[in-house]
């Protein structure tokens, strides 16, 4: 926190430094015996009618009572990465864009809005890199109504927690009334080392997501839209470890259903340097064995040979057994990603 020459806590922040990354210390209990200080940092999305905004980089945004103010500052807009390739939130959601194409897409300024018949919100939503060339509030009516006219719910997407995300934008829509529906994060980490993994032994490769692929993925009933946003990409590659009776095992005594699903399954999309991770599904019973590990391993020598050196990949916040599996290969948190949704549109992706 900012101390004074005289060694005391000042607040050295104003409505002028709304948008800029700040750590501010306050009051939790104002007003009683033992008072204790919380501190939050995160990105100062407004400050009006004596309460500050701050938006965190899980997203989550922070009422502060400028009353209970003890001392803040301005802090540096990113801290430094340790980790990890180097890259800025721009190009990660281009390239992630870019691994899930829509059908459809028009623009409206620097906002990118994309249409898939419904499968993904990543395919069936707003990119909003820039501005949109129109008030914010006339742009969502445009997003909505093009979205209606495809009866589709109006999904914008946005992003926190790194140099260059829409904090300010997520306070906007919150404040119109637009709901947070799901949070995920997109993590980075070196590509050789998770090609060093594993062998992956048994795992075979294609182009295409054949029947047998789709019988593990968890996405049931995938329709040609949607085999047309999983083949999109600049260089796209399945993984599947066969399954019990069929070719590539002999271990019949691990059949799960009546199906012979693979027994894992992933995808990759190589474009440029990076390769993304995605669809890495086991079957429940043989979990814990490494295939996951495998899937992945043999996805990054592919992509190593395709000259890709970087990896990204998206985690729903609650899926603690990706988390410590991906932490385990050397991936971190790079940003989280967001899906805002107005009540009262038709549907839900």
């Amino acid at each position: 926190m900012e101390i004074s020459a005289a060694g005391r806590l000042e607040v050295r922040i104003t409505t002028a430094d709304v948008g800029k990354r700040v750590s501010v210390r306050r009051l939790s209990e104002p007003g009683l015996a033992g008072e204790k200080f919380t501190d939050t940092v995160g990105v100062l999305t407004s400050w009006t009618d004596g309460v500050l905004l701050i938006t965190r980089k899980s997203g989550e945004c922070v009422r502060v009572a400028e009353s209970a103010l003890v001392a803040g500052k301005v802090v540096p807009s990113a801290p430094a990465r340790r980790r990890g390739p180097a890259t800025s939130y721009e190009e990660l959601a281009r390239v992630a864009a870019r691994a899930w194409r829509p059908v459809e897409s028009e623009r409206l300024g620097g906002w990118e809005l994309r249409a898939a018949g419904g499968f993904t919100r990543r395919a069936n939503s707003v990119l909003p890199l820039g501005d949109p060339g129109l008030p914010l509030d006339e742009a969502l009516t445009a997003v909505r109504r093009w979205y209606g006219e495809r009866g589709l719910p109006a999904y914008v997407q946005t992003a926190t927690g790194a140099e260059g995300t829409q904090e300010l934008l997520c306070a906007e829509l919150e404040r119109r009334g637009w709901v947070r529906e799901v949070t995920a994060e997109v993590w980075t980490g070196g590509l050789a080392p998770v090609a060093d993994l594993a062998e992956g032994a048994g795992v075979v490769l294609s182009r295409e997501a054949d029947e047998a692929w789709l019988a593990r993925y968890r996405r049931k009933g995938v329709s040609d839209v949607a085999l047309r946003v999983l083949g999109s990409g600049p260089s796209v590659w399945f993984a599947t470890v066969p399954g019990a009776g069929t070719t590539g095992t002999t271990d019949a005594t691990d059949a799960t259903d009546a199906t012979d699903a693979p027994a894992a399954i992933g995808r990759c999309v190589v474009d440029g340097r990076w390769a993304s991770f995605a669809a890495v599904e086991v079957d429940p019973a043989r979990r814990r064995r490494g295939l996951a590990t495998a899937v992945m391993a043999a996805l990054a020598r592919r992509a190593l040979d395709e000259g890709a050196s970087a990896a990204w990949l998206q985690v729903e916040t609650d899926n603690a057994a990706a988390r410590a599996l991906y932490a385990r290969m050397g991936f971190t948190v790079h940003h989280a990603y967001h899906h805002y949704r107005k009540p009262g549109d038709a549907g839900t992706l």
